[in-house]
């Protein structure tokens, strides 16, 4: 009766192990895109950094690079905006970059906890 039992629970406990390895892949993927709004570059870095060389690992690796190169596009976004307050045009530029930021990282997170892919829309492919 012990093996009975034991038998049912070893294909539970490896589908619970599967779930859980994807449930971490998901919430990686997640911490790389809200880190973003609040990190900027460093969460997804992080992530890409730790995440690259698994290989089990490309959920959280695709997010961690599309959630890096869009971060480095916001920096040099940002930039160009700073340098644009000179005259004027900045001050608009600015608030619309840090808003976009916001909504397109919220965006992929919810995609990545659906369990999807997401590409970035303004996005820099530097980091591939």
């Amino acid at each position: 009766m012990t093996n009975t039992t034991k038998q049912k629970t070893e294909p539970e406990q490896i589908s619970k192990t599967l779930t859980e390895v994807v449930q971490d892949e998901k919430s990686l993927a997640i911490i790389a895109h809200i880190g973003g709004i609040f990190f900027g570059i460093i969460a997804p870095l992080i992530i890409w950094i730790l995440q690259k060389d698994k290989p089990n690992a490309s959920f959280s690796t695709h997010h961690a690079k599309e959630a890096l190169n869009f971060q480095i596009s916001v920096l040099l976004a940002s930039a160009v905006a700073g340098l644009t307050t000179i005259v004027l045009i900045g001050f608009l530029f600015l608030p619309a970059v840090m808003v976009a930021n916001v909504i397109f990282c919220i965006l992929a997170a919810i995609e990545a906890n659906k369990g999807l892919p997401y590409n970035y829309p303004f996005s820099l492919r530097l980091v591939k």
